[in-house]
C-alpha cells in the first residue's frame, strides 16, 4: 500500500507497475479525446481504429523521445529506468526498442497520476496527443 504519494516516493516505485497505471491513464485520455473530436461519431469500431494510432508502442516511443528534453531530471531518470528495466514480457506487435521507450512513456504518466501532478500530466498528454495528430495529418 502506498502511503507516501510524494514525487520522490512514487518515482521510486517499480517502473513496470507505474507503466501499468500509465497505460490506463493514456488509454482513457485518448478515448475521451477521440470521442470529443466528433470526427468519428459514436461508431465503436471507428473509435477503436483511431485510438490505436495513439496507444501503439511506435507512437508512444516517438512522443517520449520528442518530450525528453522538456522533462525534469527526475522525469528523465524515471523514463530511462523504465526503458532499461528487465521484463519477462515481450513486445507482440512492436519493435523491442520502441516497446521499451513506450514503457518509459507509460511509467511517466503513471507516476504523474499517482503523485497527483494532474496539471503536469494533462500538459504532457495534450502535447503527446498533438504530436500524434500532427504525424497522422501528414500521413493522411
Amino acid at each position: 500500500m502506498l502511503t507516501d504519494n510524494s514525487e520522490k516516493a512514487v518515482f521510486a516505485l517499480n517502473p513496470l507497475a507505474l507503466a501499468y497505471l500509465g497505460d490506463a491513464v493514456w488509454e482513457s485520455f485518448v478515448r475521451a479525446r477521440i470521442m470529443r473530436s466528433k470526427s468519428f461519431g459514436n461508431n465503436a469500431d471507428r473509435l477503436h481504429k483511431e485510438g490505436v494510432h495513439y496507444v501503439n508502442a511506435g507512437a508512444q516511443a516517438h512522443v517520449i523521445r520528442e518530450l525528453m528534453p522538456e522533462l525534469s531530471e527526475s522525469e528523465q531518470a524515471l523514463v530511462k529506468r523504465a526503458r532499461n528495466h528487465r521484463t519477462a514480457t515481450k513486445a507482440k506487435n512492436a519493435d523491442p526498442v520502441e516497446y521499451k521507450w513506450a514503457t518509459g512513456f507509460e511509467a511517466l504518466l503513471g507516476a504523474l497520476e499517482l503523485s497527483g501532478q494532474r496539471e503536469r500530466l494533462g500538459s504532457l498528454m495534450e502535447a503527446s496527443a498533438a504530436m500524434v495528430e500532427e504525424h497522422l495529418n501528414r500521413k493522411r
